[in-house]
């Protein structure tokens, strides 16, 4: 009677399928709790409830399911992980081939810089010592031929600034955009198409001192001083332009001049196109942005290109 009590109330509470004939009706003398925590013994032998032994596997199974999880994650981990120390090295790496491409160019650039300067200028201070040499073979000084050649010197200098404004505006930024352009844009290499403009400027140049040189009076004696002018701004043009401002090959105690900084910032502020291109002069370009009042604007950057050489110096 207590066995089938004991049955029923099993089958009644649900957990029935879990017991075996065995468990239900002991072989046995005696009643038996199915859920006493007294193990059953049968011939030597400790019998689990399966109720019991059920619950175990179910909580192994859990326990293996989240530690086959937690190793998934933490393989996941270790791959991301794996993949940004790559990227890092990738970005590492291109970081340094593009400072090594940069100090290359301006070693290329310093180079052909320093060679044409030294060559332009020895070529200048020969030909102007020789050429009032060979006029004072007689005795005689040629005071108006000399006057005029150091005067078209200066007007020549002087007026090529005004030149290279207007054709700057008026030509590079209009017909000849498609060659000036890439002075614009971020350079690949030591040069650019915009360098033929200093070789274009070199041939009249050449030509009035080949002139001026080799014959005597007053008109050789002014298109070998113009010449000698051009010169002379181009090689100002190339170390203020080239070096100070688009820092192309370094120049020195030049960045530390204030007016070459004013300079300097003037143009930088033409490449922003922050006032409709100007200025477009070189050395009066901060003449050029206070007639169309971006003084502030060059005083910010001024200020800004101070901080900048004093952190990389």
């Amino acid at each position: 009677m207590a066995a089938g009590s004991s049955a029923a109330a099993a089958f009644s509470l649900g957990v029935g399928p879990f017991l075996s004939a065995s468990t239900r009706r002991p072989a046995t003398g005696g009643c038996i709790l199915v859920f006493s925590p007294l193990p059953l013994r049968r011939s030597g032998v400790v019998a689990v409830p399966r109720v019991q032994q059920w619950s175990r596997r179910k909580r192994r199974s859990s326990t293996t399911v989240f530690f086959v999880l937690d190793d998934a994650g933490k393989e996941a981990g270790r791959d991301e992980e794996m993949d940004r120390e790559e990227e890092q090295r990738k970005s590492l790496a291109r970081a340094a081939d593009r400072t090594a491409r940069k100090l290359s160019e301006r070693r290329t650039y310093l180079i052909a810089a320093v060679m044409s300067s030294l060559g332009i200028t020895s070529m200048a201070v020969a030909a102007v010592y020789y050429r009032f040499a060979w006029q004072m073979e007689g005795g005689e000084i040629p005071v108006m031929e000399m006057f005029g050649t150091f005067a078209l010197s200066v007007g020549a200098a002087v007026g090529m600034e005004f030149w290279a404004r207007w054709a700057h505006r008026a030509l590079w930024h209009a017909s000849l955009w498609h060659m000036h352009e890439s002075h614009h844009r971020p350079r690949e290499g030591p040069f650019e198409l915009n360098d033929v403009f200093a070789i274009i400027n070199a041939v009249p140049a050449i030509a009035l001192l080949d002139f001026g040189f080799f014959h005597r009076g007053l008109l050789p004696g002014l298109c070998f001083g113009a010449g000698l002018g051009i010169t002379l701004f181009g090689m100002a043009y190339m170390f203020v332009h080239d070096g100070l401002v688009h820092r192309r090959f370094p120049v020195g105690p030049i960045a530390n001049v204030p007016y070459f900084r004013r300079v300097a910032a003037a143009h930088q502020i033409h490449h922003s196109e922050k006032f409709r291109g100007v200025p477009y002069g070189l050395f009066m370009g901060p003449k050029e942005l206070e007639e169309v009042g971006g003084l502030e604007e060059l005083e910010k950057e001024v200020s800004r290109r101070i901080k900048l050489y004093n952190s990389s110096s």
